[in-house]
């Protein structure tokens, strides 16, 4: 593990008001946001994650383990926007979707944390993930039809092995081989469910 205060650049003998500005001027410099268009994005996101790992680390330590999150939300988006991880997925950027979504704090993962990790999963095509983060999404807010939808479409598509991160309880079809024309087409319906829970469409007759 590599020491908080060197990845911020401050030593253990500083105030936290400098520790503060040390990781602001850090995530000005890292953000996301400046390197959109640039191949440097994965690099930045990774740096971005060891800042906020970093300062929750030396924030932790001197509130004596309280949760950083009281008063920096344990991230440097604070309070995660959803909404533009939305349309980080929409717009097909998985890895900054994923991202932001890898730098939230437990504390700030409630049932559309859920959801977005599951859409993000689907796309990636670790479909054990996304059932079970559409199932915990659907578990904490069973009023929310579109993390039911979700939800449902996935247990449509449990008849056969699900594919990516392997799991064997979700294998109830062990002796199936290979893909079938079932098998596509249950799985264009489920990333259409998906493209319109996320505000698009991919089979328009559907």
């Amino acid at each position: 593990m590599k020491d908080p205060y060197k990845v911020l650049g401050v030593s253990p003998n500083d105030s936290d008001e400098k520790i503060k500005a040390a990781y602001k001027d850090l995530v000005k410099k890292y953000h996301p946001d400046n390197y959109a268009a640039s191949p440097l994005g994965d690099i930045a996101d990774e740096k971005m994650q060891e800042i906020n790992a970093a300062f929750d680390e030396i924030m932790n330590i001197r509130r004596g383990g309280a949760h950083a999150s009281e008063t920096t939300g344990s991230s440097y988006y604070g309070a995660p926007d959803y909404v533009q991880v939305r349309k980080y997925i929409q717009s097909g950027d998985i890895t900054r979707a994923d991202s932001i979504l890898s730098g939230v704090s437990n504390e700030y993962k409630n049932a559309e944390w859920y959801f977005l990790k599951g859409s993000v999963c689907y796309t990636r095509g670790w479909l054990n993930e996304a059932f079970e983060n559409f199932q915990t999404a659907s578990n904490m807010d069973p009023s929310n039809q579109e993390y039911a939808a979700a939800l449902n479409q996935m247990n449509r598509n449990r008849g056969g092995y699900m594919n990516g991160n392997p799991n064997p309880q979700y294998n109830t079809n062990p002796n199936a081989a290979g893909c079938t024309g079932c098998d596509v087409c249950q799985g264009l319906i489920c990333a259409d469910c998906c493209c319109e829970c996320m505000g698009g469409d991919l089979i328009s007759c559907c």
